[in-house]
């Protein structure tokens, strides 16, 4: 621990630097987001020490959100950046900026339908904003299964792009573990020689088919900043 007479420490922390900043003790200081354009599909979180949040500005200019126990304290900011009101010792610590990458939506085609008396082949397309994958399948009276093309690919985004089975229907899943998008086709629509029972999928087993966890949001696939601030407060 750092002691200053009646002094904050602040420093800035880079990938390769640390910028120590010192403010009075009392005063405020400006926790700014260096990135110039923050899209309004995402949201931005400061928190303090890892776990506690300052304030949530909500995706699609829903709004935000402060924390009870800053109420008072905080000052909205242009571009996400927020002043933070008259610092005292239990103010040490590291803040840090969290800005949630909400993901494209995606478009699930059947590219091609070959048909013979027992089975048909089916080639079709998932795609998001910056990718796609092809995948085939081949249905007969009773089953289906995937046989060829992808199955999943990482985007440039480092979101997750997926296709396959579930339940009589085909599934086109893009997903990070802050947000996803689907689209499905029902096989037996698209391959007539299909008669097997299609499943009404209820909203647990369309979670589990999408293999999210979302008991890990906040723990998401974050774009985080390159900054973080850590506060020493003096007696």
């Amino acid at each position: 621990m750092w002691y200053f007479d009646r002094m904050v420490c602040l420093l800035f922390t880079e990938p390769s630097a640390v910028t120590p900043v010192f403010v009075q003790k009392g005063e405020d200081v400006l926790l700014n987001v260096t990135i110039a354009d923050v899209p309004k599909e995402d949201s931005v979180i400061w928190k303090f020490n890892k776990t506690v949040n300052l304030v949530r500005f909500l995706s699609g200019n829903l709004g935000t959100k402060v924390s009870d126990d800053y109420s008072g304290r905080i000052e909205l900011l242009e571009k996400f950046s927020v002043k933070l009101k008259n610092l005292q010792e239990a103010d040490g610590g590291v803040y840090t900026v969290l800005i949630t990458v909400q993901v494209s939506p995606v478009n699930l085609t059947v590219d091609s339908v070959s048909n013979s008396s027992d089975w048909c082949n089916l080639t079709v397309s998932c795609r998001a904003q910056d990718s796609h994958i092809n995948s085939t399948f081949r249905c007969d009276t009773h089953t289906c299964s995937q046989e060829g093309g992808e199955r999943s690919q990482v985007t440039p985004s480092a979101a997750d792009l997926h296709v396959y089975l579930s339940s009589g229907f085909i599934m086109c899943n893009h997903s990070n573990q802050v947000s996803w998008k689907k689209d499905m086709k029902t096989i037996k629509n698209v391959c007539p020689r299909h008669a097997g029972k299609t499943e009404r999928l209820n909203y647990k087993q369309l979670m589990n088919s999408l293999k999210l966890d979302l008991e890990n949001v906040t723990d998401a696939v974050l774009l985080l900043l390159p900054l973080s601030v850590y506060m020493y407060v003096s007696h």
